[in-house]
């Protein structure tokens, strides 16, 4: 690909993130000068990006993306045409744990598919609310006093900021996608890693007649 060529790919892109933008503001009803509040870019500054006559950089498309809570990149270059698929990159964790980011909009419900490997209970807790269901294996899940065992096809939602913590529930992985919102990712340690499982509570015995 010769330099004119990619100079002209350059041009393209640049051109379209002020429609972009344009349309974002839009879609969420803001005005100009509530998008400036919010971002803290003058009104004209804005105004002058979203019809092209200013070129934006990484100090205005940062704060403009964390305003419409869309990732960076979908700023600047908009989804292939025609291509509804999604191209997955799985992160490989500690202990063999993998983690596929089917979402990529910060600031809004965030979707996972999760293959936890076995590791001790730490329970965690942090703002939000989480969907747990499990696809294959079998899923230990913790909240605050409570033991439960899941299987595939069941489904766990709970609060998060109760003391929780999740992972397989033998020596085997469990397979699971996973909901959770705004400030999900933002967990905070909250015990110490316990080896033992809470055991379930007994039902009472029933009642003898005098």
């Amino acid at each position: 690909m010769n330099t004119g060529l990619k100079d002209a790919e350059l041009e393209q892109v640049l051109d379209g993130i002020g429609p972009r933008l344009r349309r974002l503001r839009r879609e969420r009803r803001l005005t100009l000068e509530a998008l400036a509040t919010t971002t803290g870019i003058s009104v004209s500054t804005l105004s002058r990006v979203e019809s092209g006559k200013r070129r934006p950089t990484l100090d205005l498309l940062i704060p403009l993306a964390r305003a419409h809570h869309v990732a960076l990149d979908q700023l600047v270059a908009a989804p292939a045409s025609g291509d509804p698929r999604v191209h997955l990159q799985p992160l490989h964790k500690e202990r063999g744990s993998i983690l596929v980011p089917l979402t990529q909009y910060p600031g809004r419900v965030q979707v996972f598919k999760q293959v936890l490997a076995p590791r001790k209970p730490e329970l965690v807790t942090h703002e939000g609310y989480e969907w747990l269901y499990v696809l294959a294996g079998r899923l230990h899940l913790i909240v605050g006093a409570k033991d439960f065992t899941l299987r595939p096809g069941e489904v766990a939602e709970f609060d998060t900021t109760e003391p929780h913590w999740f992972g397989p529930a033998d020596t085997s992985a469990v397979e699971i996608l996973h909901l959770f919102g705004p400030r999900g990712d933002q967990a905070v340690v909250r015990a110490r890693p316990c080896t033992t499982t809470v055991p379930p509570t007994p039902p009472n015995p029933p009642a003898t007649a005098p």
